[in-house]
């Protein structure tokens, strides 16, 4: 006898996304055109206020809006704006900052339900679209669940403004998607773990899409950011697809969280997972070294020295990085690789 079917799931990603030159003007249609109410708050930062945040409210001529200015993506920032939207009475949110006001936004909009914008004034990782929010605390950073974006304004102007080192970081992390889908897929096979074609297919074309034009990819040039958003945005969609973090989140990233909790200030995350991924891919046996090209094409690091880190730095994160998340099964085992064998790919690929 046939069994009923029972299999159900539901995706939640963009319903809008806006990106090129000058596209700012478009926040205002873009409220009317998701419904949003006529009162809403801005979340931003004191830097990214001057950036984009003032032209964004000068746009939003006829709604009733606030500004709330906050800094680190922590627990307690989002309390705080929590609390200020809750007193205005917003029925929206517009994020308009770099990755750590959008992760914030995330969180407030999936406690608060309510609907919000993503507007970054940098990319330097793939969270633009994504419903994972990256969390700091005195433990390191955690990824949490949390809403999608309604919408998404890429401003290609404005990002192009944000320091060069911002988007190669971004590269680097989408990038870096290449290693997690190989951790994804080896778990899938080795331990039955949910799998997504459709969300691994998008990760590996937006990595692909900006390794093969790293070579296009540089400092001072709006079209590096044309180039570069559409697999950024694109990376981010993936993760909401997968209801997780997986296609693009791997023992690379563990790395990168590594050094967070040890080394915390000493380089952007994408910076950390394009070296992760570059080893990792070495213990996959795979193309190592187009990883490595393409960053140095980009611009960002490929080296512990570029991190910021010693050779004993790298070897101690490679060793323990598997410690980060022991519910993900990846390249590195359930137990980890030992500081010899970690040493033995750093020093093969030139990483120390």
């Amino acid at each position: 006898m046939i069994e009923d079917f029972t299999k159900v799931k539901m995706v939640e990603v963009p319903r809008n996304i806006v990106a090129g030159h000058d596209v700012l003007g478009c926040v205002k249609e873009m409220c009317e055109g998701i419904h949003t109410g006529r009162t809403g708050t801005i979340i931003t930062g004191t830097r990214t206020l001057e950036a984009a945040a003032k032209d964004v409210l000068d746009y939003m001529e006829g709604y009733d809006m606030d500004v709330v200015q906050v800094g680190d993506a922590t627990m307690e920032n989002a309390q705080y704006a929590e609390e200020r939207i809750r007193e205005f009475g917003s029925s929206f949110v517009l994020a308009v900052g770099g990755g750590s006001k959008i992760d914030l936004t995330k969180v407030v909009s999936r406690d608060l339900r309510l609907p919000f914008i993503s507007i970054p004034t940098s990319a330097a990782h793939d969270g633009i679209a994504s419903n994972r929010a990256s969390l700091k605390s005195d433990s390191g950073s955690r990824s949490v669940e949390s809403a999608s974006p309604m919408g998404v304004i890429a401003d290609t102007g404005v990002i192009a403004k944000a320091p060069y080192r911002l988007l190669a970081s971004g590269c680097a992390d989408v990038i870096s998607n290449l290693t997690a889908i190989m951790d994804w897929d080896f778990a899938r096979r080795l331990k039955n773990v949910d799998f997504s074609r459709t969300a691994y297919t998008i990760a590996k074309y937006s990595a692909e899409s900006i390794v093969e034009n790293s070579q296009l990819i540089k400092p001072n040039l709006e079209d590096s950011v044309w180039l570069s958003i559409k697999p950024i945005i694109m990376s981010g969609i993936s993760m909401c697809i997968a209801g997780s973090s997986r296609p693009t989140s791997g023992a690379e990233h563990m790395f990168s969280h590594m050094i967070d909790l040890k080394h915390p200030g000493k380089a952007l995350h994408g910076e950390q997972c394009g070296v992760g991924s570059i080893m990792t891919m070495y213990l996959h046996g795979g193309d190592w070294e187009m990883i490595r090209d393409a960053l140095e094409e980009i611009g960002a690091p490929t080296t512990a020295r570029g991190l910021g880190l010693t050779a004993e730095d790298v070897i101690d994160a490679m060793t323990h990085a598997h410690e980060i998340r022991s519910d993900r099964f990846t390249i590195l085992g359930d137990s980890g690789i030992s500081p010899e064998v970690a040493e033995k790919v750093a020093r093969a690929t030139g990483v120390i």
